[in-house]
C-alpha cells in the first residue's frame, strides 16, 4: 500500500506522520493494536470496561449482557462493541465504527478505515499475567483482505502504577479529507482573530 510504504519511509528517515494527534481518542482497532500504554480491565455485571492513558478519553466498553448489536448505532472512534465468553476466552464483536478512525501499526504508520469496519477479537490469558488480544480486522474500503494479529499485553503484579490522564492542546476539528480522500479530521476553519469561523 503506498500510503503506508510512503509513511514506513518517512518514520525512518525522522519525519514520522502523526497518526494519533489532535487529542482524539485512539479508537479501534488501534486501541489495542499499540500495546506500549498501560490499561486497566475493569470485570462487572454485564460489562467489561478498560480504562488507558494518553488521550485523556481512553475507555473502552464491551458489553456482555446478552445484548445485540443496535440496529442504527451512532458511530463512534471506539465503535460498539458486544461480548460474551467461551470460557475463559472472551469473544468480542466490534461495528460502527467512524471512518476517521485510524488503523494503525505505530504512532507513525496507520490509514483512516473510510467506513464499513469489522473487528473480531479473542481475549486469553496464554499464561499467568500475559494477556493474548487475536484480532480479525477487516476494512473493505482500505484492506484487500481480513487482517490477523496478535497483541500481547503483559502484567507486573509486582510494581504499581495508576492509570493517569493524558493531557495535550486541544483541536476544535471537523470532519474531511486528506489529499488521498482518506476521512480524517481537520483543524475547524478560522478567523484572522482566531476565532472559530461558523461558515
Amino acid at each position: 500500500m503506498p500510503q503506508i510504504e510512503r509513511q514506513t519511509a518517512e518514520e525512518k528517515a525522522g519525519r514520522p506522520f502523526l497518526v494519533l494527534s489532535h487529542c482524539l481518542p485512539h479508537g479501534m482497532p488501534t486501541w489495542m493494536l499499540i500495546s506500549h500504554n498501560a490499561f486497566e480491565w475493569l470485570t462487572t455485571p454485564g460489562r467489561v470496561t478498560m480504562l488507558g492513558e494518553v488521550d485523556g478519553n481512553r475507555m473502552r466498553r464491551i458489553y456482555t449482557d446478552g445484548r445485540t448489536r443496535p440496529e442504527d448505532p451512532d458511530v463512534t472512534l471506539h465503535g460498539y462493541s458486544i461480548g460474551h465468553w467461551e470460557g475463559d476466552v472472551l469473544m468480542v464483536d466490534t461495528t460502527a465504527i467512524a471512518p476517521q478512525a485510524y488503523v494503525a501499526t505505530s504512532e507513525a504508520v496507520g490509514i483512516p478505515n473510510n467506513g464499513d469496519m469489522h473487528i473480531v477479537e479473542r481475549l486469553y490469558l496464554a499464561k499467568p499475567n500475559v494477556l493474548h488480544d487475536d484480532l480479525e480486522i477487516t476494512a473493505p474500503k482500505v484492506l484487500t483482505a481480513p487482517w490477523k494479529t496478535t497483541r500481547i499485553f503483559r502484567r507486573y503484579p509486582d510494581r504499581h502504577y495508576e492509570i493517569i490522564e493524558g493531557e495535550c492542546e486541544q483541536e476544535d476539528l471537523v470532519p474531511g479529507k486528506d489529499q488521498y480522500g482518506n476521512d480524517i479530521f481537520v483543524s475547524h476553519p478560522q478567523n484572522p482573530d482566531g476565532s472559530v469561523s461558523t461558515k
